[in-house]
């Protein structure tokens, strides 16, 4: 009781006393035995020293998947001052392929919100939050000098514009006041020099201003009907360009297209030229990316079938009669992952060095967002039942559309699936996902007729509802004979659902 009382009743000093020292021990042993603490003025200054309070906590933008680069505050779950233990929730951040929740590693008060919600394209390893123990003085938190906040990258600061240098303007490049300035395609500056024409006697009537060969062609026959004359430029003196006035500048001739667009004034309406900048999430920029690399890097190959989904469609009925409802497209995963676990050549990925054969088959299953398309995960699926797959699907896919998956849900895969028949799409093409080596884009089903032979032997019209299927295959470890055979496969085991049992 009387060193509870002489040292302020500071629980710290308490646990070190009863022999459990905190991670400020040594701290706290220099000012119990340096110095004399009493109540009063003694007391009031050994709370208020530096020394006594430690580093705070920092939380820091964190890696949520393997692609991630950088991250969006969506929302803070805790409020400056409040109470968090580990495990608790302390704000959402989009990331490039979901929102996910950061949860406490520690207990304290969070006691500074470095980086408010909304702020956007934070780099990872960013000081975004601060937490101090419980006992401490959160309001008086520093940020630490080693860590500052992050700048505010969402919104780029305007180029202060630069002084013009002091140079002479060459006689070729000097342009004549009242005459208009093109830009020119290779191919008509060529002919413009060949017949000593200017740009300023045409029109351009390419994309944004460009003056065309056919523009250039143009004042070739004009000037062969006599109707204008050589240009050459005359020399001018050598000056110092100047900035035009305001007046000059609106004075000035107008061109039939802006040779740079201006940009649009948010809130006002679109004035003739103008575009609108459409600000990208950090899932269309991943996505972006990583299909650009898709396409450069690895060398696509494709084969296309068609799928006669007659009995699979007659199950299903069954299957309703039952309150069992699948989809066409659950039945297209499960055949899909049948013929991996028969073919496991097929079943494999490129790391960058070379193939790997998984031992897993997990199906990756495009769920188009409002922010992007995402491939949520079909753990095993070869090992699940048809309404089972059904089930998963249904979940994912609204986890993905909510923007709640988790990192586990979406990373992985050894194959994927990309279905546009509900879009009335009859067959497409899909980009490859690495590191994995092929997926399979698969279209509306749709009736057509064949000619097919009864019992007898007699030729017949008969309605068939077939489905377009187009796999695209990393040639690196899928050539287009084992593509063949898969594609053989999967059609064999579509129209024999028994199979798929």
């Amino acid at each position: 009781m009387a060193a509870s009382w002489r040292l302020g009743c500071d629980p710290r000093l308490l646990r070190y006393l009863v022999g459990f020292p905190g991670r400020r021990s040594v701290g706290l042993v220099k000012g119990a035995l340096g110095w004399s603490v009493s109540r009063g003025a003694n007391w009031r200054w050994f709370h208020s020293t530096q020394w006594l309070r430690g580093d705070p906590i920092k939380i820091l933008m964190p890696s949520l998947s393997p692609t991630m680069e950088e991250g969006n505050i969506v929302k803070w779950l805790k409020k400056e001052g409040e109470a968090v233990s580990a495990g608790d929730a302390l704000c959402e951040i989009e990331t490039d392929k979901a929102v996910v929740t950061l949860d406490a590693s520690d207990d304290g008060i969070l006691a500074k919100i470095v980086v408010e919600e909304g702020s956007k394209n934070i780099r990872l390893g960013s000081l975004i939050g601060l937490i101090v123990e419980e006992g401490e003085d959160w309001k008086h938190v520093e940020i630490p000098k080693d860590v500052g906040p992050p700048p505010p990258v969402s919104k780029p600061s305007e180029p202060r514009p630069s002084p013009e240098p002091q140079i002479s303007i060459p006689v070729k490049k000097e342009h004549i006041p009242g005459t208009l300035r093109f830009r020119l395609s290779p191919a008509a500056r060529n002919i413009l020099e060949k017949h000593s024409l200017d740009a300023s006697q045409g029109t351009a009537t390419g994309p944004r201003g460009i003056f065309t060969k056919e523009d250039a062609l143009k004042l070739v026959q004009l000037k062969q009907t006599g109707k204008i004359t050589e240009s050459r430029p005359t020399p001018a003196p050598t000056a110092t360009p100047t900035a035009p006035s305001p007046l000059q500048a609106t004075a000035g001739p107008s061109y039939p297209r802006p040779v740079i667009p201006p940009v649009s004034t948010p809130g006002q309406p679109n004035a003739v030229g103008t575009f609108t900048e459409i600000p990208a999430s950090n899932i269309r920029r991943v996505i972006a990316k990583r299909l650009t690399e898709s396409k450069s890097t690895v060398p696509h190959a494709y084969a296309t079938a068609d799928c006669d989904l007659g009995a699979v469609l007659k199950v299903r009925q069954d299957l309703v009669k039952d309150d069992i409802k699948v989809s066409v497209n659950d039945f297209i995963i499960k055949a899909a992952a049948v013929t991996l676990k028969q073919m496991p050549d097929v079943n494999v990925s490129w790391d960058g060095e070379g193939p790997k054969q998984l031992p897993f088959i997990d199906i990756s299953v495009a769920v188009a967002t409002d922010k992007g398309l995402l491939t949520p995960i079909i753990k095993d699926a070869a090992a699940k039942g048809i309404q089972e797959i059904a089930d998963s699907v249904k979940a994912l896919s609204k986890k993905a559309r909510d923007g709640k998956l988790l990192p586990e849900e979406y990373q992985g895969g050894s194959f994927s699936i990309s279905n546009l028949g509900m879009f009335g799409i009859d067959e497409f093409t899909a980009v490859i996902n690495p590191p994995q080596a092929c997926i399979l884009a698969v279209g509306r089903f749709r009736p057509v007729l064949k000619l097919t032979e009864d019992e007898e032997g007699n030729a017949k019209l008969q309605q068939r509802q077939l489905i377009t299927v187009t796999m695209s295959s990393d040639s690196r470890v899928v050539d287009d004979e084992l593509a063949t055979r898969f594609l053989k496969s999967f059609k064999a085991n579509l129209e024999n659902p028994i199979r798929l049992a």
